[in-house]
């Protein structure tokens, strides 16, 4: 008896997931996955011809710390919090200007959740936004890349001071 690619995922995810506290949304990630690789698939096809030999080490370096603060934003912002809230719960401050969210229940809005509240998770979303930008629209690209490094910057920059003068009242 042959069994199908569907009956085939159906049971490597049931060993997959045996052990797990919760169900994983494996479905939902794959489907997640399989986007991704089309968008930057078509993106290599279409435009190849505009592809870049390597980015120039100013643009790597903006990219960077535009991704970082970036995902940071989106993932743990308060004011970003209407983004996340379908696919996730409030559950405290997890840091200045951060908050900490608990994923919903399963399937789609679990694995959306997940991606939305992990900045380690959506940094390969946003580097590969980012880099398409750079190739597609440079200019306004760079902007944004500029106007987030900035950003990141400027929360250095307060946290900083926020614990040097704890540490002068200390």
């Amino acid at each position: 008896m042959t069994t199908t690619p569907g009956e085939r995922f159906r049971q490597h995810a049931e060993e997959y997931s045996e052990d797990a506290d919760d169900e994983r949304p494996l479905g939902a990630y794959s489907v997640l996955l399989v986007a991704y690789i089309s968008v930057v698939t078509a993106l290599v096809v279409f435009g190849r011809k505009r592809l870049p030999g390597t980015l120039a080490p100013p643009d790597l370096a903006l990219g960077a710390v535009a991704t970082f603060i970036g995902t940071r934003t989106i993932t743990k912002h308060p004011i970003a919090s209407p983004i996340r809230m379908p696919f996730t719960k409030f559950a405290g401050v997890s840091g200045p200007s951060e908050l900490a969210e608990d994923v919903r229940a399963s399937g789609w809005r679990h694995a959306i959740g997940e991606l939305l509240t992990c900045p380690f998770c959506l940094s390969q979303w946003m580097a590969t936004t980012l880099v398409t930008g750079v190739v597609v629209a440079p200019r306004l690209t760079r902007t944004v890349m500029s106007v987030l490094a900035i950003v990141g910057a400027s929360d250095f920059l307060q946290l900083a001071y926020a614990r040097a003068q704890q540490m002068a009242s200390d």
